[in-house]
């Protein structure tokens, strides 16, 4: 019911009247019923005055708090009485119980509309910290109440990730966190005040905690999906760097963090989301060097990889994108500063050091990106080169029995080959690359596990490469003869390999040939119905060509991969017949 204006400075006139405890629930609805009418109206000049009256402000601090929303509301909708609504806001903050505020303020981020998250935040951010700011008791599980419902909102939000999208910053998020870095700035003061001043209370320990949660939760969202670049101080850079900074600002130690002790029981709810966020945290720190120049230099860079393989592989196992765009970086970072050849068989022992190749090859291998392939090749060549020559062909090994891959098979041993050479260089000779544990090695890289029933076409890779390995081994047989039974054991594994090569070419070309000629039958037969069918004008049912290996492919395609694949035999069998001279050669000269 609309009352006149007398009727509303009766009411008015009742309120001053009034004690606060002898207000009833229907003063409370009455008060936000007037201050919402006089927004809706568009007149938030005159509900300033009524808020600001210094005769009204007992029914302020008693009631105010229930205007909070439709204020807010106000704002967020960029009406004409923004500035008035704003205004009043900011009274209420210093006028109202901090503690009906929080609640309010609380309820408000709760029920925020998805359309309306970054706004709503904006507006919200600087008065809830005037709000915390105020109280006196429970002040560090109000801050991380607040903290919690802000990120659980803006959890809702994307995270830019290529540059445009940042500098657009359509939905707000990049401005949310520039905001909540200053929302936080106060309370780390209050803790960085507190330090080594006297003994820390446990108001002091859970402030503390409550922000190396909100960190945490940082590291993990938004940084560890956003797309972060040293060389351009972007907006989430930036926000990156105040989390570094606030973490040592708080107390807590990066070393500690990130290699000594997991986080505080508080914090770990979420073992993996813990991982995560250390994750984000040392590529930062290694990748980004971020807050690098305060970090002790007394871990020496075997260390370092060793915490951070831990780091790499929850990175590596994950199917985004920004996660293994940072994990390999941080692989490739970790792995710079170690010397070359140096890292022991020992490590390949540890959980870490099996499980960070393994779902590398799964980037290698299944990865759609090719930058990411790409970049998952060149790691993997730096951490073949870090190893060792008995962690190189304990690595090798692995890798051959476990990739089911030719072209991780084939890269494999064409660093076998790279390390026979080596070996053969003047002061390299080991017993891993010319010795008698080089042939358990020879004995994975020479074989058909599917026997004669091998697909030498999904093979070519790493059968192409092992025979060049076999024919460099031969042509360079002096080194290997100077070991009898390496050298007679070698010419072993060579003839049953290339005996069993000569079936599966046998089987295989008769099959691909096989169907090369089905193919030319059924590509005739159409022709000749064509041919038929447009003499006779009738039509014809398509005839379906069924072979499970190309039936997907036109004509023309299934003629060039079957074509192509007796090409690939005949270029075995070329390697092969070298291979059989090279090796009359050598029994010639030996004779």
């Amino acid at each position: 019911m609309m009352m006149n204006e007398d009727q509303v400075n009766d009411i008015i006139q009742r309120w001053q009247n009034t004690p606060e405890d002898h207000l009833k629930p229907e003063d409370y609805q009455q008060f936000k019923n007037l201050g919402s009418a006089c927004l809706t109206d568009g007149d938030g000049e005159q509900l300033l005055k009524f808020l600001q009256d210094e005769k009204n402000q007992g029914s302020v601090k008693s009631m105010g708090c229930v205007l909070m929303a439709p204020l807010v509301k106000e704002v967020v909708k960029k009406e004409k009485s923004l500035d008035h609504c704003q205004a009043a806001i900011t009274h209420l903050t210093r006028t109202c119980s901090p503690d009906e505020l929080l609640h309010c303020l609380l309820e408000l981020i709760e029920d925020i509309d998805a359309e309306d998250i970054s706004e709503t935040v904006l507006v919200l951010v600087p008065h809830l910290q005037t709000v915390l700011l105020q109280l006196d008791d429970r002040k560090a599980a109000c801050v991380g109440l607040a903290l919690t419902a802000l990120q659980k909102q803006l959890s809702r939000l994307p995270v830019p990730y290529t540059r445009q999208q940042e500098e657009a910053d359509e939905h707000g998020l990049c401005r949310c966190y520039s905001a909540l870095a200053v929302f936080m700035k106060p309370f780390i003061e209050e803790v960085k005040r507190r330090n080594g001043n006297y003994a820390s209370t446990s108001e002091d320990e859970e402030l503390r905690t409550e922000l190396l949660k909100f960190c945490m939760r940082s590291l993990r969202e938004p940084l560890l999906e956003a797309h972060l670049n040293r060389d351009r101080k972007s907006s989430m850079w930036l926000f990156a760097t105040e989390i570094m900074v606030t973490l040592p600002a708080i107390q807590e130690s990066l070393p500690e963090l990130l290699f000594f002790s997991p986080l505080r029981k508080s914090t770990q709810t979420d073992i993996s989301q813990s991982k995560e966020s250390r994750a984000c945290l040392a590529y930062l720190l290694f990748v980004q060097l971020i807050t690098i120049d305060s970090f002790p230099a007394v871990f020496s860079p075997v260390f370092v990889l060793q915490c951070n393989m831990e780091y790499i592989n929850q990175l590596l196992s994950s199917k985004k994108e920004s996660h293994l765009l940072k994990g390999l970086a941080l692989y490739a970072k970790s792995l710079e500063s170690v010397q070359d050849n140096s890292l022991p068989v020992s490590l390949l022992e540890l959980k870490s050091f099996y499980s960070v190749p393994q779902n590398l090859r799964q980037v290698l291998t299944d990865c759609p990106m090719q930058h990411l392939r790409e970049s998952g090749l060149q790691v993997l060549q730096l951490f073949i080169k870090k190893l060792d020559a008995e962690a190189k062909h304990k690595f090798f090994r692995c890798m051959l029995k476990t990739s089911n891959h030719a072209g991780v098979e084939s890269y494999i041993v064409k660093n076998i080959r790279k390390q026979v050479e080596f070996s053969m260089e003047p002061g390299n000779a080991n017993k891993w690359f010319l010795g008698e544990e080089f042939l358990s090695l020879l004995g994975l890289v020479f074989c058909f596990p599917q026997g004669a029933e091998t697909d030498l076409l999904n093979s070519m890779d790493r059968i192409m490469e092992s025979l060049n390995l076999l024919r460099y081994l031969l042509i360079r047989d002096k080194d290997l003869r100077s070991t009898t039974y390496v050298w007679e054991e070698l010419c072993r594994i060579k003839d049953q390999y290339l005996k069993m090569l000569r079936v599966c070419i046998s089987i295989s070309r008769g099959h691909y040939s096989a169907e090369l000629k089905a193919l030319k039958q059924d590509q005739k037969l159409k022709a000749k119905e064509a041919r038929e069918a447009a003499r006779s004008t009738r039509l014809v049912k398509r005839i379906t060509v069924k072979r499970e290996k190309v039936s997907n492919m036109s004509p023309e395609e299934q003629h060039q991969v079957l074509q192509s694949a007796l090409v690939t035999f005949d270029l075995m069998e070329s390697l092969i017949f070298r291979i059989e001279e090279i090796t009359e050669e050598k029994l010639k000269i030996q004779t």
